[in-house]
């Protein structure tokens, strides 16, 4: 009709601005959670607020590397590769570290940390998306890790 206004509609599957807005809001996460780990684990100066707390380490490299994990599996990056994948990461970030950043220094602890993280980040990802998501295709379910 002449003089109607047309107002615009949300994003279709079908229509162009769908697959995009799905794809930012499943890799902005992931995309954030490995800068941040960039950041954390290879800037030069360690000194941060509450370094001297014993055990704060450990538990700042468990919740980033599950952050990590969780946010890539969220990403649809298949378990059989990802997690195998952010592992070989946590071991060269802690040899980088040792090795080749000198205000840092490697340690072994961190590591088994950073598994830790891996493990609770896939743990925590299958329960939600167990209760969110219901693999349709092969590449979701080797996401789902199953």
């Amino acid at each position: 009709m002449p003089g109607r206004a047309v107002r615009p509609t949300a994003p279709t599957p079908s229509s162009p601005g769908a697959g995009l807005a799905s794809s930012l809001r499943r890799w902005a996460p992931f995309a954030g959670a490995a800068a941040v780990s960039a950041v954390v684990l290879f800037a030069p100066n360690p000194d941060v607020p509450g370094a001297g707390v014993p055990g704060l380490d450990k538990v700042v490299h468990a919740a980033l590397f599950a952050a990590l994990t969780f946010t890539g599996l969220r990403a649809r990056l298949p378990a059989r590769w990802f997690i195998p994948a952010v592992l070989g990461y946590a071991l060269a970030s802690e040899a980088i570290q040792g090795w080749v950043l000198p205000e840092r220094s490697g340690d072994p602890r961190d590591l088994l940390a950073d598994a830790v993280g891996v493990a609770l980040g896939a743990w925590l990802h299958r329960r939600v998306a167990g209760a969110t998501f219901r693999p349709r295709s092969r590449q979701d379910r080797a996401t789902l890790g199953g």
